[in-house]
């Protein structure tokens, strides 16, 4: 069985954590400032729920490797065309602020490389593939991450 994107955010936001305080490589933020973590993790969150709610009063699948059976270019979609991967990163990107220190910011770009590497490429694949001129044109106007 395959690791959802799920399990590799899970994954990296421990990760964050345990090399903050095994290897904490010189703090550049302190409080308060580092307090403005939490609105990248509440606004990560939100995209998260938006988005999963969106995909599921669609009744499409949310799971990457599945065939997607409607295309939601609404709310969130509408911002960027993976806003639940883009969720895991701004919650990441706020946890590491919160910690301050350079080791949690370097995880967050390690985790885009391993989304685009082993999840969106697929999905890309399958959304064009069930949904051909329509997705086209929904990747002209929406871009992938901003």
């Amino acid at each position: 069985m395959k690791k959802l994107p799920p399990t590799y955010f899970l994954i990296f936001f421990l990760l964050s954590i345990g090399l903050h305080f095994i290897f904490p490589i010189r703090k550049i933020i302190f409080p308060p400032y580092a307090y403005l973590g939490f609105i990248f993790i509440i606004f990560g969150s939100v995209i998260n729920i938006w988005a999963d709610s969106l995909l599921k009063k669609n009744k499409t699948t949310v799971k990457p490797f599945e065939k997607p059976s409607y295309l939601v270019t609404k709310g969130p979609f509408s911002m960027s065309r993976h806003p639940i991967y883009l969720g895991f990163i701004f919650i990441l990107f706020g946890l590491s602020i919160l910690l301050g220190s350079i080791t949690a910011f370097l995880l967050p770009f390690i985790l885009v490389i391993i989304f685009e590497r082993k999840f969106i490429i697929y999905e890309e694949k399958n959304l064009e593939e069930e949904f051909e001129k329509e997705y086209f044109d929904y990747k002209k106007r929406v871009r992938k991450w901003l």
